[in-house]
């Protein structure tokens, strides 16, 4: 925590952020009420809670990506905030509220609208966006300090911020000298953050360490171009685990499980490998771990954002469609129906509601690619039917009052990717945390979020081209031999190879399943799924989401607050 003084006015940033007291007290100054905090904050890189204290009122925020996160309750009549819903939930000895943990089942984190509700009864989050004003006689509410950029920038214009920005917040992450570590996979995300983490090491500001680990499919490349970048990161300590050293997915789930976190997360799925990691990480000296979460969400265009393109600009858009026609096969007529489609946001999530249980569009055996305002997730086929259709009231009474993050369907869904990997980083950093290393996704930063999201949303992607916003943005930080890379790597074989080494221990896991007897997992139809043949591994995809909540019900949090009712 920093704090700057002036007066009786007082800022605080609580996180990843190179800014000094004497600093935060000039900007202090300039705070007259508290609508004045974002103005005296521009420029602050990193990734933060920022408080304020103003004339008797106290303002608190979060990032935009939900990284860092305010909830709120009442304790002995007073309202506090905190970053983590558990603390409060302990403190208020709330229950723990199954409507929502029924959520957590769905093949992926809780959607937006849903994704701010807290798991215990009285605890209130915010929408990542929001602040919380405490007034001085202890009233609360919530108000928005945070709207994402129009999409209106040509990409040329766009890429110098995006440059800036991305530097600016790896140089967060260095700022404190000593040695940091990062992924480097291979990929065009994690291979950027080294090459910008080298500069600051070439400066003497840190010393760098990366991890990459390979993949059991032999026509996986990340390998080579994870080697590629290696070579040329001169002076960098490169670790790289043989595949018999480094675990296989689903191995050792309950290895983490006295770690206290405050929501279920896929993570534990990687439990063995996070162990790792901060094992081979600090026995190096690193104190921070950079991992490139985010650059997807903000560097790709999602295909929903086909329909906005298709009706501005119709002939480059069903060049596009072509394309993906080509070398995606993707099928004609289902992507022609879903173009026509006019769905507004609510009708979307109450028909998505709807079919909760159906199987996702295909067409002739093949996946459909969704166009509409979020991806087609299922619950589960292990869930009861009071799961199903708890899941489903949450979100037809969500539906009647909820508006898109952004009026574009393709913007949208990048805020609502964002927002999800923010969620994914915090649960993370949550255990990395309890191994003794800070963990980092320097594109979820807020300003890596506004230059990204202020480029059109058509011109995150290229016919021939990957992520071509970040590689202009690289250019001259990564070797263009590095940058050329148009491909990404694929990991069927790792989940077939970790399922079938893990399937007995998670058979006798769910033998014994907290899920199911709280009523909202069928215990005998999740061991049949278990037990089957699965040639992809789009069958199982809720297995994470349903390991994770779990293993969340096992954990201390569960135990020591008021129980499931």
């Amino acid at each position: 925590m920093t704090v700057g003084v002036a007066g009786p006015r007082r800022l605080a940033v609580i996180g990843r952020c190179p800014v000094t007291a004497d600093a935060l007290a000039a900007r202090a100054g300039r705070v007259r009420d508290v609508g004045d905090v974002e103005r005296a904050a521009r420029g602050l890189t990193g990734s933060f809670h920022l408080l304020a204290s103003v004339g008797g009122r106290v303002r608190v925020r979060g990032s935009a990506s939900g990284v860092r996160r305010v909830v709120h309750a009442r304790v002995g009549g007073a309202t506090v905030a905190a970053d983590r819903a558990d603390r409060l939930a302990e403190v208020t000895e709330a229950v723990v509220d199954e409507r929502i943990l029924a959520l957590h089942l769905l093949a992926g984190s809780p959607p937006y609208p849903l994704d701010d509700r807290c798991l215990w009864q009285g605890v209130r989050g915010l929408r990542p966006h929001d602040c919380l004003l405490i007034e001085a006689d202890g009233r609360a509410r919530a108000q928005r300090w945070w709207n994402p950029p129009e999409p209106e920038l040509p990409a040329a214009r766009g890429v110098p911020a995006v440059r800036e920005a991305l530097a600016g917040a790896v140089d967060a992450c260095t700022a404190g000298g000593g040695t940091v570590s990062s992924d480097l996979s291979g990929g065009m995300d994690s291979t950027s953050l080294c090459f910008l983490a080298t500069r600051e090491a070439a400066r003497g500001r840190a010393k760098l360490v990366t991890l990459r680990w390979e993949s059991l499919a032999p026509d996986n490349d990340d390998t080579a171009w994870a080697a590629r970048a290696a070579a040329a990161l001169p002076g960098t300590e490169h670790v790289t685990p043989d595949r018999d050293q480094w675990p296989l997915w689903y191995t050792d789930p309950t290895g983490l499980a006295d770690i206290p976190t405050e929501e279920p997360g896929t993570w534990v799925r990687d439990s063995a490998r996070i162990a790792a990691t901060a094992e081979l990480m600090t026995g190096r000296g690193s104190r921070l771990h950079m991992m490139g979460g985010g650059g997807d969400e903000l560097f790709k265009a999602f295909p929903p954002y086909l329909h906005d393109y298709v009706r501005g600009h119709p002939l480059a858009a069903f060049a596009r469609v072509r394309h993906h026609r080509a070398f995606q096969h993707w099928p004609l007529w289902p992507v022609l129906r879903q173009l026509a489609d006019r769905s507004t946001f609510r009708q979307w999530l109450a028909a998505w509601a709807d079919g909760l249980t159906g199987p996702p569009p295909a067409a002739h055996g093949r996946p459909v690619p969704s166009m509409a305002w979020g991806p087609d997730v299922r619950m589960p086929s292990w869930a009861t039917g009071d799961a199903v259709r708890t899941v489903q009231r949450l979100l037809h009474d969500a539906a009647g009052s909820a508006e898109p993050l952004a009026p574009q369907r393709g913007q949208h869904v990048a805020l609502a990717y964002v927002q999800a990997g923010g969620r994914g980083v915090r649960q993370l950093g949550q255990v990395f945390a309890r191994l003794g290393l800070e963990y980092a996704a320097p594109f979820l930063d807020d300003a890596v979020l506004e230059s990204a999201l202020a480029v059109r949303v058509a011109e995150r992607s290229a016919p021939g081209r990957y992520k071509p916003v970040l590689a202009a943005a690289m250019s001259g930080i990564v070797p263009d031999a590095v940058l050329g890379r148009s491909t990404k790597g694929e990991y069927s074989a790792d989940f077939h190879a970790g399922l079938r080494r893990n399937r007995a221990a998670l058979l006798e896991l769910f033998d014994d399943s907290r899920l199911a007897r709280t009523g909202l997992v069928d215990a005998a139809a999740l061991r049949r799924s278990l037990l089957e043949v699965h040639p992809t591994p789009d069958a199982l995809r809720s297995l994470g989401p349903t390991l994770g909540s779990e293993m969340w019900l096992r954990s201390p949090n569960a135990a020591t607050t008021g129980g499931t009712p």
